[in-house]
């Protein structure tokens, strides 16, 4: 047992945010790249739970920021795309927990930051949207980790970047929201590995970018918070089966670049994030039974575009973040 509440837990060895967090086979979580007062990083580093400490790891080839990182079928992490601050970046690498290695791979097809990565079923990974420096990405592509191939395939109906992915209990993958370069999005769309197709689906009721999207243990996806011209505090859901969005209770906090992390116990931990004017430190719960939020204890620092990454023992792990006046190293366990 441990208490519901935000303890530290060591500092990481770098201030950043903007970083990527995965939680790997052995329950290790690699936190990559981001950005601080020096920069663009290309720096990695290893958490482990069993002793709360922070060991650096071997540097990744490119400096990035608003990248992803995916833990494929093998245990291996790949990490596409970003900005290094002078211009997007098509190219993707590999870390690999067992040498502590990144190996450089093929190129995507496009640049792209601010995109999506989703492991689907068969093990292959689907990039999706993004932006290019100058605008909003409809296409999308696949990566393969057999063969090391990208390969571009149909494009989304809509352009879009700062939007979420969520790999559905059918293998489908629902992208919803986002920002198209003039406007945030209400339109949400599923990608089906078994024809190649984007098909549109209901839209959501809110217009939203920079929010989170979370699956439920009944196989829901409840997306909450973000920005559409001011921070957001409605959530709502999405049914797969019905194809529509309903309204569900408003967080107690707007609030936009939070995190969100499915708990053992189904709740969703919501932490963190930006307001408009401050970073927040406050914290809520959502409970799918009741549809309800209830407010969680404070972390101890406040912070937004931090990760957050659900341990091996349940525990919630968040790091890094600005917090409106610096950057941070600190990290937490709830």
């Amino acid at each position: 047992m441990f208490l519901l509440a935000w303890h530290y837990n060591g500092s990481m060895n770098n201030e950043r945010y903007r970083h990527t967090a995965s939680v790997l086979q052995n329950g290790e979580v690699l936190v990559a790249g981001g950005v601080n007062i020096l920069g663009v990083l290309n720096d990695a580093e290893l958490y482990d739970p069993g002793t709360g400490n922070w060991t650096t790891t071997s540097t990744m080839n490119d400096a990035r920021f608003e990248h992803t990182a995916s833990v494929l079928i093998d245990g291996t992490v790949l990490v596409t795309g970003g900005s290094n601050n002078n211009s997007a970046l098509n190219s993707a690498e590999i870390y690999d927990p067992g040498t502590g290695n990144w190996t450089t791979i093929g190129n995507m097809l496009s640049t792209r930051y601010l995109h999506t990565a989703s492991v689907l079923t068969d093990g292959t990974v689907l990039v999706a949207g993004g932006y290019n420096d100058s605008s909003a990405l409809n296409n999308a592509e696949i990566y393969d980790p057999g063969t090391g191939i990208w390969t571009g395939i149909l494009n989304m109906n809509y352009a879009r970047y700062g939007h979420t992915a969520s790999l559905l209990t059918d293998g489908k993958v629902l992208v919803s929201g986002g920002y198209n370069g003039s406007s945030a999005l209400n339109s949400a769309e599923l990608y089906d590995p078994s024809t190649g197709n984007w098909t549109t689906t209901g839209n959501m009721i809110n217009l939203r970018s920079r929010h989170t999207a979370s699956i439920l243990a009944d196989g829901r996806v409840l997306v909450a918070g973000g920005f559409s011209g001011s921070n957001i505090n409605s959530a709502e859901l999405y049914d797969p089966a019905a194809g529509t969005w309903t309204i569900t209770s408003n967080m107690n906090i707007a609030r936009f670049y939070h995190t969100a992390s499915i708990l053992n116990n189904g709740k969703v931990l919501v932490a963190g994030g930006f307001n408009g004017s401050s970073a927040l430190n406050n914290a809520e719960l959502y409970d799918p039974g009741a549809g309800g939020w209830a407010l969680a204890n404070n972390m101890n620092d406040a912070r937004y575009q931090h990760t957050a990454s659900v341990l091996t023992d349940g525990q919630v792990l968040v790091a890094g973040g600005y917090s409106s006046l610096n950057y941070t190293n600190t990290a937490e366990l709830y």
